[in-house]
């Protein structure tokens, strides 16, 4: 459980680090920019849009400067070590910030606004690439939720607190400011004492190449086919988030007629969003990297904006929050802005995930500074889009909203076209867990990567949705050819890549046609179920393994996984007390027990062998069922 994560040393410190930097990053650039537009524009007769956009510029372009060679460090150097230094770089800039507020030494201000940003930049990359390193793989998705719900839970706070801290008076809202940067920046450089080593992964100098090193990492991460999908595709979510955030002031002036109370509760309604979306991400994961989230996440925040973006004017004159809290149309639009926030967690959670684990562990923190680089020019695209929208053609921001609105549709649609297996598994999975209270056991047994077979008894006609519902990564599985060419769900077992087998007595070459599919996905690195057995058992036991699992394991060795299931006999899919699907459905709900063993080498997994193991698992499940009737397994 997530709630594990944070009370264990190797991923609770970690966490409270990089949110109270994410908290003080946010409380001082929001102070600065209050400042600006409230002291120093009137005072000196600056200019409010050049200021806000100068200040936007020096956050931003360390990024571009400083994420390659802050992806170099986290590869070549300790991350503790790193984190650490980090922090006390943080501490060092938030006590010359307070001096600055105290002292009303804006130019000062300005200039430690870009050395947050270079901090920030050089955190990026350690940010990410530790947690492969204290986290199993299993526990990557619930540890990069658990980081995006305390990232934007983190910058809202800031947000909200910049906000209160200025409306103090005199030399009280100095001094609050000044205190709460400095103690925020103490309080993280305690908790970064108590994270865990993290050794480097790679060894040699480090060469500080601020331009060249910055196309350099950008040209790896996209030149990595694996991971470029995810680089692109987490940038555009920060391209979305930029253009709403941005324009969200001007949408609560203009359509909502509020006051800057309501711009404050539609950021908070879109930071929990976030967070709610990362966690129900882990939730449907259960540990595993869960693809079909990614354009499920997309049209949610497409239909989500698009229904958000035909939301019509409220009244004409402006009103306070509370005002607004007694409208049912403002709640509609909060709750609206939060799905789409909730989208956005849904579709970047298992990105950041995919970047983590497709990424060579040699080069995973310059690939996420690659990715850092990446979001920041999606960023200033994401300005470009709006001046071009708002200012050069002339829309509205109703027109604005609706164009991304429909921008995420379209891409949840491609999405899905490109790869509907992932989401049909996503689904399927969800159907399990709907229809039976299931447990699984040893899924780390799974190979992360690479070829495999997975042998498991043959229960009930539900298996291999179980199987494939609660494995880690997307099965193949054999099935019987009659109900793979059933007109009603053919398409369903072909999208889930199914492959169908029929007996040379109705198809001569039938099995030899099937075992060549098997083949060819073994060797694209796929993992394939397969029930030895060869039919349903009839009366609950595990039967004898036919032959053909060894042809298969002599054309092409391979780890091999030995599975069992406990609990699906009795159902109406399994053959006790009549034929399968014949008998009416007299249980829902039920207890299933899965167990995955440990998998044998390759070339040392002879049937017999396979046998024997998956016997002592069901042996092993159908007690642990047994002992425990009513409670959790």
């Amino acid at each position: 459980m997530i709630r594990g994560l944070l009370a264990q040393r190797r991923f609770a410190p970690f966490f409270w680090t990089q949110a109270l930097g994410a908290f003080n990053d946010n409380l001082f650039k929001n102070v600065l920019l209050l400042l600006l537009t409230f002291v120093a524009v009137p005072r000196y007769g600056w200019d409010t849009g050049l200021l806000n956009n100068l200040a936007a510029g020096l956050f931003i372009l360390p990024f571009f400067l400083f994420s390659a060679w802050g992806g170099t460090l986290a590869d070549h150097l300790d991350k503790q070590r790193l984190v650490r230094r980090l922090k006390l770089l943080e501490l060092v800039t938030m006590i010359a910030a307070a001096v600055a507020v105290w002292f009303e030494l804006f130019g000062l201000l300005l200039a430690l606004l870009f050395m947050m940003g270079t901090q920030s930049a050089l955190f990026g990359p350690v940010k990410y690439a530790i947690l492969p390193q204290h986290l199993a793989a299993t526990e990557l998705v619930k540890g990069n939720a658990w980081v995006n719900l305390g990232t934007f839970v983190s910058i809202l706070l800031g947000t909200l607190l910049a906000g209160v801290l200025t409306s103090l008076d005199g030399s009280l809202e100095r001094a609050a400011i000044a205190g709460s940067l400095v103690l925020i920046a103490i309080i993280g450089v305690a908790a970064s004492l108590k994270i865990p080593p993290a050794p480097p992964s790679v060894s040699g100098r480090v060469a500080w190449r601020p331009l060249s090193g910055t196309w350099q990492v950008m040209r790896d991460g996209l030149a990595e086919k694996r991971v470029r999908p995810a680089l692109i595709g987490i940038s555009f979510f920060w391209f979305l988030g930029a253009c709403y955030l941005t324009q969200l002031p001007a949408w609560v002036r203009d359509v909502v007629h509020g006051s800057e109370g309501a711009v404050s509760f539609l950021l908070g309604a879109f930071a929990v969003g976030v967070g709610l979306g990362a966690l129900l991400c882990s939730r449907l994961s259960a540990g595993r990297l869960e693809l079909g989230l990614v354009p499920i996440g997309a049209l949610v925040i497409g239909v989500s904006g698009i229904e958000l973006a035909s939301q019509t004017d409220f009244s004409g004159e402006t009103l306070a929050l509370p005002e607004l809290l007694a409208l049912t149309e403002f709640w509609r639009m909060s709750t609206l802005l939060g799905l789409v926030g909730l989208g956005g967690g849904l579709y970047s959670v298992p990105l950041y995930t995919l970047m983590q684990l497709a990424s060579r562990e040699e080069r995973r923190a310059r690939m996420i500074a690659a990715n850092n680089i990446l979001n920041a020019l999606f960023m200033i695209l994401s300005a470009v889009f709006g001046i071009v929208m708002l200012s050069v053609l002339g829309l509205s921001l109703t027109v604005l909203f609706a164009c991304l609105g429909w921008l995420s549709l379209l891409v949840g649609v491609a999405l899905l076209m490109r790869n509907p297996r992932s989401a049909l598994r996503l689904l399927i999975f969800v159907l399990v867990q709907v229809l039976y209270r299931l447990r699984c056991r040893g899924r780390q047994h799974i190979p992360a990567t690479g070829p495999a077979l997975v042998v498991c008894n043959h229960v009930s006609f539900m298996d291999a949705l179980v199987l494939g519902g609660a494995c880690p990564r997307p099965l193949r599985f054999m099935m019987d050819r009659p109900i793979y060419e059933n007109p009603w769900i053919h398409w369903f077992f072909r999208i889930a890549g199914a492959i169908p087998v029929d007996s040379d007595r109705r198809d001569p070459g039938g099995v030899r046609r099937a075992l060549e599919e098997v083949s060819r996905a073994l060797r694209n690195g796929e993992v394939v179920m397969v029930f030895p057995e060869g039919r349903l058992t009839p009366d609950g036991e595990v039967h004898t393994f036919r032959r053909g699992l060894d042809l298969m394991l002599a054309r092409d060795p391979v780890p091999v996984v030995p599975a069992a299931l406990s609990g699906l006999w009795g159902s109406w899919t399994s053959n006790k007390d009549g034929k399968a699907l014949t008998k009416r459905p007299r249980r829902l709900r039920a207890r299933v027990l899965l167990v995955f063993g440990e998998a044998i080498p390759a070339g040392q997994s002879p049937r017999r062998i396979l046998e024997r193991r998956v016997r002592g698992l069901k042996r092993a499940a159908d007690q642990s069922l047994s002992k425990h009737p009513g409670g959790p397994i």
